[in-house]
């Protein structure tokens, strides 16, 4: 499978690959001088070699690290393609990769034939609480951020000033698989840092300049959502009813990801709809 993938530079030695094969995922490399920290990686073996390829080229030494920010399988497949790596995740990460992963990858498998060579490979370091990895002249804070699931992560590179915040932060805030007031707590957490650039799990990176004004953008989002789903359930309105809640009346466009956004919007509708009713197992709607 050919890839199409998006390369940016966003500081000295520090980079984001973009796909185009799946929803716009982003996976993040760092170089140091005593080899390289990858963030995510990526759907498609592909993908990921492509990624591997560029940080051989570079001659900066072996993947040393390789940090899955939570363990949705477009940021974990290409783990096993860094056997050397040390792989470093969430504690619940792990968890959930062991109950789940084999199950579903072997699903994946059968739906996408470009998945058939993924092998599962589990993070072997993990962590509960706020993290520091050190490489070279490179300083890392891992920190929990969950919200859009239980496990993600953030990684905030000291100096830079740079975040890559894994699907903490999405054009349109995903909730399906967490909840709601987390993700907003999250996103606070993210505003408190002040980073100078912000690489989301998909999409478009955000500068300092964009970042509050998307952060309260989303916080509106989430609001507006929650205060809707729960008007029309008291009103005994049906999941149809809830699902002509409209992306754009709560402040956020249908054009990011290639319109996926869409999706996610039904799928957080959706949940809320669960939530109010007092449904508490989360559908089986994973995109992002």
């Amino acid at each position: 499978m050919q890839t199409q993938m998006r390369r940016d530079r966003v500081a000295e030695d520090i980079y984001t690959f973009t796909s185009d094969l799946y929803a716009q995922v982003t996976a993040g490399v760092i170089l140091t001088s005593e080899g390289t920290i990858v963030i995510d990686t990526l759907p498609f073996p592909s993908e990921t070699r492509e990624l591997l390829s560029f940080v051989q080229e570079q001659g900066t030494g072996t993947v040393r690290y390789v940090v899955n920010t939570h363990y949705h399988s477009d940021h974990t497949n290409g783990n096993f393609l860094f056997p050397e790596a040390d792989v470093i995740a969430h504690r619940l990460c792990r968890e959930t990769l062991m109950q789940l992963g084999e199950r579903s990858l072997a699903e994946a498998r059968k739906q996408t034939p470009g998945l058939n060579e993924v092998e599962l490979r589990l993070p072997n370091i993990t962590f509960e609480r706020d993290m520091y990895v050190h490489l070279g002249d490179r300083s890392l804070c891992l920190m929990p951020l969950p919200g859009h699931t239980t496990d993600c992560i953030g990684a905030f590179i000291d100096g830079d000033k740079i975040l890559f915040a894994g699907d903490a932060m999405l054009p349109v805030p995903h909730i399906a698989w967490g909840d709601i007031e987390t993700s907003a707590r999250s996103m606070q957490i993210i505003r408190a840092l002040r980073p100078d650039t912000v690489i989301q799990g998909h999409g478009q990176l955000l500068l300092r300049g964009e970042l509050a004004v998307e952060i309260e953008s989303s916080l509106k989002y989430l609001n507006c959502i929650k205060e809707k789903v729960q008007q029309l359930v008291h009103k005994g309105a049906s999941e149809s009813d809830v699902l002509g809640i409209d992306i754009e009346a709560c402040g956020k466009s249908r054009v990011p990801i290639d319109g996926l956004v869409q999706q996610l919007h039904h799928h957080n509708l959706l949940a809320l709809y669960d939530r109010f009713l007092g449904e508490h197992e989360p559908r089986q709607n994973h995109i992002v």
